[in-house]
């Protein structure tokens, strides 16, 4: 019996070979949020319980089924792993006012966790980027972040993303919908499933968001929400659409959009692709003008997305868009230990530049018994698969007289050049200009 001990199923290891996809994707983000002026907010990932079923819903299927809660063994606190980051972002703005000075353009990046059968795209421990936008109520900023997606996408190179749009109106006219769903799903009771007729009466909103290809009939031919909605609403659904419609977005009107929370209001947008099977749908959001207050806050309109971070890079590979590899600028090549002594000043200093340095470092050989800095071929081999511009070598011959010569690894017609260790300053910028 073996005493390795491995990743929980579902929660998997971010090995450095992929890591390069997911600093792309990162750096990206940011740049397309803060080109927006959205500003970055960071929640805890164990939120009290409370938070999770006043917020999301006591009925939906991530707090029936989903949430990771347990009981602090200290204090007897309820408390569980984040399955979402929407409402502990509108807890922390809530306990910190931070509408007190208007509104509030923020962004998000992490891990959140529910308890799922693990399959492409779909984890236990998963990874979401989102967006809130909160106190402002005008249709615009609806529209905005649907459009910051869309940049999101065409910035990271991906295409094939479809947008699909609908509106939950306001709750008195749910309530009206809700009603003649009812009826309209009793009517055809014999087709339910297990699943929809316990939502039947909690949350039948629900039902229409099916997967069952049994109910579908039933599911295409019930009371359309947006035949529920007044004027109100209606007008702000469509400066929505007058907006997108500016800006050349396409989308699809689709009534059965419901989203997976019960807090939603107004304007609900999914971004799909067909290339990810099942698991399509990589970024959802919507309008929840009634959260804040639901949460024990000051009545305040919101409206934000999230994006499936691992749902996205499979997105990435499966389209092969361009991601630059991580490398550095230039590789340490050393002969002698005794180097080190000298090397590591100049080292420091050329990283202070900006230039990204990576030295070469002894390895253990045999069975761990001997330390050896191994030959100038298995350097130069190394040195090659980092992707570095440069080799800075360092001989014996160098170091006796204090210094290095800079070999170019990615063009034979630059000359090799020796150095004083001493005058990194100088030469030290060339590193990048020739780079």
């Amino acid at each position: 019996m073996s005493d390795t001990i491995t990743a929980v199923k579902g929660m998997n290891d971010v090995l450095p070979a992929d890591s390069s996809r997911w600093e792309h994707l990162e750096t990206v983000f940011r740049q397309v949020l803060a080109a927006h002026g959205y500003r970055n907010i960071r929640t805890p990932i164990v939120e009290p319980t409370a938070l999770f079923v006043r917020g999301l819903g006591e009925v939906t299927d991530i707090v029936e089924k989903e949430m990771y809660s347990f009981e602090d063994k200290l204090n007897g606190e309820h408390l569980t792993l984040r399955p979402e980051a929407t409402a502990g972002v509108v807890r922390a703005s809530i306990e910190h006012n931070l509408l007190y000075e208007g509104g509030q353009r923020l962004y998000y990046f992490g891990p959140m966790f529910r308890h799922e059968r693990p399959q492409r795209g779909r984890y236990r421990q998963f990874h979401q980027m989102g967006a809130e936008a909160l106190g402002f109520p005008g249709a615009e900023v609806d529209a905005e972040l649907i459009v910051m997606a869309h940049q999101l996408w065409q910035s990271l190179g991906l295409s094939g993303i479809e947008l699909h749009l609908n509106s939950l109106g306001q709750p008195e006219e749910r309530k009206r919908h809700r009603q003649a769903l009812i009826e309209h799903l009793q009517a055809h009771a014999e087709v339910l499933d297990e699943d929809a007729r316990r939502r039947l009466h909690t949350n039948p909103l629900r039902i229409l968001d099916t997967k069952n290809p049994a109910m579908q009939p039933v599911v295409e031919s019930a009371p359309q929400l947006l035949d529920f909605l007044g004027e109100a609403s209606l007008a702000h659904f469509n400066q929505v659409k007058a907006v997108l419609d500016a800006h050349g977005l396409t989308y699809t009107i689709n009534p059965r959009l419901v989203r997976g929370m019960d807090y939603y209001n107004l304007t609900v947008f999914e971004f799909v692709t067909h290339q990810l099977g099942s698991q399509g749908t990589i970024c959802g959001g919507g309008r929840y003008d009634h959260l804040i207050t639901q949460m024990g806050g000051k009545p305040a309109p919101a409206v934000g997305w999230a994006l499936g971070v691992e749902r996205v890079l499979e997105l990435l590979k499966e389209q092969s868009a361009p991601v630059k590899p991580a490398t550095c600028d230039a590789y340490v090549i050393v002969t002698e230990p005794s180097a080190y002594a000298q090397l590591m000043p100049v080292l420091s200093g050329l990283r202070a530049l900006g230039l990204k340095v990576l030295m070469h470092a002894a390895a253990q050989s045999g069975a761990g018994q001997q330390v050896s800095l191994g030959s100038m071929k298995s350097q130069f081999k190394k040195a090659d698969a980092s992707g570095a511009q440069w080799a800075l070598i360092v001989g014996s011959d160098e170091l006796a007289q204090g210094q290095l010569t800079l070999k170019h690894l990615r063009e034979n017609d630059h000359p090799q050049r020796t150095h004083l260790l001493s005058d990194w300053p100088q030469w030290g910028p060339l590193l990048k200009s020739v780079a």
